[in-house]
């Protein structure tokens, strides 16, 4: 239950933008799983901190988890192929629900958009990025996902990616609109 609960905050901690609590509380939460011996829950927890990567956006190797992932199940190491953008067809079965049906989905803006939890939502929409296949609506999706819950950290990078295609597409009225909500939800330089 400890580790649950800390694993929770940390994540929270990440999305709003407060790396130094974040690592506080995953720290907590692994000591207290390690105390287990309990691969497949430190496995789990892994994950969830790769996926809130992927959520804001910061694409890199899940480390905790490839630690792990020969003891790990066939579940968290289709997960892992699908935070990496990599997931096959055959792995569609063994993810969470929320994101079976963004395998092989030519068109995922409905997909995304009916997914209810805010953080699975995120996770979709920065692996479809991540992949090449995330829509301008996938993108509006998270913009609006991560503005409704406060998390500083994903918003800045939506908003980023947007600014960017608006840039990229000539529209510079459009461009400089969104810098502007960026530096308003952007936290000052002293504090970052």
């Amino acid at each position: 239950m400890n580790a649950k609960t800390s694993t929770e905050r940390a994540a929270e901690a990440w999305l709003v933008g407060d790396a130094r609590v974040e690592a506080l509380e995953f720290g907590r939460a692994r000591r207290e799983i390690t105390s287990t011996g309990r691969a497949d829950l430190l496995a789990r927890a892994e994950l969830l901190r790769c996926a809130t990567r992927v959520a804001s956006l910061v694409f890199e190797p899940c480390a905790g988890f490839d630690a792990l992932a020969l003891d790990a199940a066939p579940a968290e190491q289709a997960y892992a192929r699908y935070l990496q953008g990599t997931a096959k067809p055959a792995d569609a079965a063994l993810l969470p629900e929320a994101h079976r049906s963004l395998i092989g989905n030519a068109v995922p803006d409905a997909a995304v958009a009916a997914i209810k939890d805010p953080l699975s939502q995120l996770v979709a929409a920065g692996v479809l990025l991540k992949s090449g296949r995330a829509t301008p609506g996938v993108i509006t999706t998270a913009v609006d996902t991560a503005s409704a819950r406060g998390w500083r950290r994903p918003l800045l990078a939506w908003l980023g990616v947007q600014r960017e295609r608006a840039q990229a597409a000539g529209a510079r009225d459009e461009a400089a609109r969104l810098q502007r909500r960026i530096d308003l939800v952007a936290p000052p330089p002293a504090a970052r």
